[in-house]
């Protein structure tokens, strides 16, 4: 058996922990600005973060530091515990959340990027809290390891491995020959569509704190909000450019890529961008003539609350314009369903993923057919590319262990005193890093009312459903530590 390489582990968790320390610096400022008297608790966690983070970077010392596949999946999840740790720092220091459940609840929800949350006064808490729980959505949406990778070859670690262990999907088509360069160009990508979202919040009549922290958790499609009525407290005008922002970062982000080098025929082939374009406007149309049919909406009213909760739903960003439990229980059938939708591979958004649907109805159509002519040969391809069976039995998999963890979940919720509804709302919604689900954690709930092991739960399912089920399961088996 061959040992793991502890070496590029500590080395990648320690850079981690410095970049948390960075971006909560960016924070004091705000705590300055706004007077909010925590300015030493975040100072106390860029030097907490930033020491521990040090002594692991140089602790790590001349070790081997190759990155095989064993080690990549370890440094992902012990990479993330380790964010969850140190994000909550500025929460546990403020002392604004009531419980080290409630801290840790709302640190991890933040990174997944669920944007579930446990404050039932969000307008009482802190601008820098708040500030930093929409850094803790727009850093985790990417993928904290990413940004790693980008700095792995100049700490002298090779990232590969790291980039197959966090990319979401089935597959994952590189942009670039290297990984230092992928992970860089998707960064910029990410960043600049966020510096663009920023100037139209703020001067489509947000002030340029709301402006920076919806522009910040829009494209993270993470969903926490600085009201109390999240994006119904705004603008129409508003609503829209979140709705073009929420969609453009629900597409893969390859795709984007793509269409600024022009190659734009490459960008219109895709059957998944098909797919999630087809599948916003008709749920969108459906849902637009069940709204105003019950007549309390105007036309453009009832058009504009049901694309911008259908974008919000399939992106898995969360934001909430109108209570959709309260519309009619066909529609929240139907917004049940839709939590496990997420958007493409390869954005931002959590969920199973479209490619994955798209796979499993196209081999399900093709099985007819090859019942019909058990000699033939059929195989089923995805933009015009034969899938590999290996690619087929992944996502078969994936639907058993993601289903399987949603039983799983909602039966220990249950199993806490939540009743059966809320219970599956919970899970759906952690599961597919959402936000809102149905029952007593609706559009217009918090979380705050579930008793703590349920919070617990929740975290850990929000965790294992950011890293796609795989990265999570795969370390709880024996043959993962038995590796030759």
């Amino acid at each position: 058996m061959k040992l793991i390489r502890t070496g590029a582990i500590l080395k990648v968790v320690g850079v981690l922990l410095i970049i948390v320390g960075f971006v909560q610096g960016l924070c004091i400022p705000v705590s300055f600005y706004f007077e909010t008297g925590h300015e030493s608790d975040f100072i106390s966690s860029v030097l907490l973060n930033s020491l521990a983070g040090g002594l692991l970077f140089f602790w790590s010392g001349r070790q081997d530091q190759t990155v095989k596949k064993r080690e990549g999946y370890l440094i992902v999840l012990l990479a993330w515990i380790a964010l969850w740790i140190s994000s909550a720092l500025p929460y546990l220091l403020s002392g604004v959340f009531g419980s080290i459940t409630d801290i840790f609840f709302e640190s991890m929800s933040g990174l997944s990027t669920t944007g579930a949350t446990i404050l039932e006064d969000i307008e009482a808490v802190p601008e820098d809290i708040l500030l930093w729980r929409s850094f803790t959505q727009w850093l985790g949406a990417m993928g904290f390891i990413v940004l790693t990778v980008a700095l792995l070859p100049i700490i002298g670690i090779g990232g590969i491995e790291l980039f197959v262990a966090e990319a979401p999907g089935p597959t994952s088509e590189k942009l670039h020959p290297r990984i230092k360069d992928t992970a860089k160009a998707l960064w910029k990508i990410y960043l600049g569509m966020t510096l663009v979202l920023f100037p139209l919040l703020y001067y489509g009549g947000m002030n340029w704190y709301d402006a920076l922290n919806h522009a910040l958790t829009t494209m993270a499609t993470g969903g926490f909000s600085t009201k109390n009525e999240s994006a119904a407290f705004f603008s129409p005008q508003l609503q829209y450019i979140m709705v073009v922002f929420m969609f453009l970062s629900g597409v893969n982000f390859s795709l984007h890529y793509l269409a600024l080098r022009g190659r734009f025929r490459q960008v219109f082939q895709s059957d998944e961008l098909k797919v999630y374009f087809g599948l916003v406007v008709v749920m969108s149309l459906v849902v637009f003539g069940l709204v105003y049919q019950q007549g309390n909406y105007t036309v453009g009213g009832s058009f504009r609350i049901a694309l911008f909760q259908i974008v919000s739903t399939i992106t898995t960003t969360g934001f909430v314009v109108a209570d959709y439990t309260a519309w009619s229980p066909l529609l929240t059938v139907m917004f049940f369903v839709l939590l496990f939708s997420g958007a493409s591979a390869g954005s931002t958004s959590g969920g199973i993923k479209l490619i994955r649907h798209t796979v499993m109805i196209k081999n399900s159509i093709l099985e007819f057919k090859r019942l019909l002519h058990p000699r033939a040969m059929i195989r089923l391809k995805i933009n015009k590319k034969i899938v590999p069976p290996r690619v087929m039995t992944h996502v078969m998999v994936f639907y058993i262990l993601y289903i399987g963890t949603f039983m799983l979940g909602t039966l220990l919720l249950i199993l806490t005193g939540v009743e059966i509804e809320t219970s599956m709302g919970a899970v759906a919604t952690s599961i597919s890093n959402v936000g809102p689900g149905i029952g007593e954690v609706g559009p217009v709930h918090t979380f705050a009312g579930l008793n703590s092991a349920a919070k617990w739960i929740l975290a850990w399912i929000m965790l294992i459903g950011r890293l796609e089920i795989f990265t999570v399961f795969i370390i709880l088996t024996p043959f993962f530590w038995r590796y030759n």
